[in-house]
């Protein structure tokens, strides 16, 4: 959840609670005096003492001696967006309906998201895109692009996963996973 804090007079400033690490989160719990399972839906619905903690952590990382009562916004300065994994996880749920029940089409499930890239998205571009994506019947979508040269991966916006579920290996042999055998040699 990415909370946006715009001063008077000022620029928006984006702020992730993803990037929060434990220390700064368990800083922000006993601050606010809310546990972080309160403070994820706290966000989600713009809770003011919850966006006030994440906004503040944050800026404590380039102002150290910031404190909490230093930092007292007025109450239209931060509102709460989805960030795109947030967006692209919740587009992608809706869309997987598809096909479940009669009346969900895809025209149907475009419609019912038609607000959410101006409501509800950090990047509402790339919510547009993503929805008018999925919304286009999988026979007119374009071929996929015959094998080449490899393309070089797409650099990630943050360098902090925003999963909040643990990773799990997709190979036996994964070099995530300690317990998995190693093959045997065939020398």
């Amino acid at each position: 959840m990415i909370v946006i804090y715009t001063p008077a007079d000022g620029e928006p400033e984006h702020y992730d609670a993803n990037d929060l690490l434990v220390s700064e989160a368990s800083i922000v719990q006993r601050t606010i005096d809310m546990k972080w399972d309160q403070i994820k839906p706290g966000l989600e619905a713009e809770d003011l003492d919850a966006m006030r903690g994440i906004v503040w952590i944050l800026k404590k990382r380039h102002q150290p001696n910031l404190r909490f009562g230093e930092f007292d916004c007025r109450v239209g300065e931060m509102v709460t967006r989805m960030s795109r994994r947030e967006v692209t996880d919740y587009v992608e749920n809706a869309f997987a309906m598809v096909g479940a029940e009669p009346e969900a089409t895809r025209e149907r499930v475009a419609e019912i998201l038609a607000e959410l890239p101006d409501t509800a998205a950090a990047d509402p571009e790339h919510a547009r895109e993503l929805i008018a994506r999925l919304a286009r019947d999988p026979k007119d979508q374009p071929a996929p692009e015959e094998p080449g040269e490899p393309e070089e991966p797409a650099e990630l916006s943050s360098p902090t996963p925003t999963s909040s579920e643990p990773e799990t290996a997709s190979s036996p042999f994964s070099p995530t996973s300690s317990t998995s055998p190693l093959p045997e040699s065939t020398a």
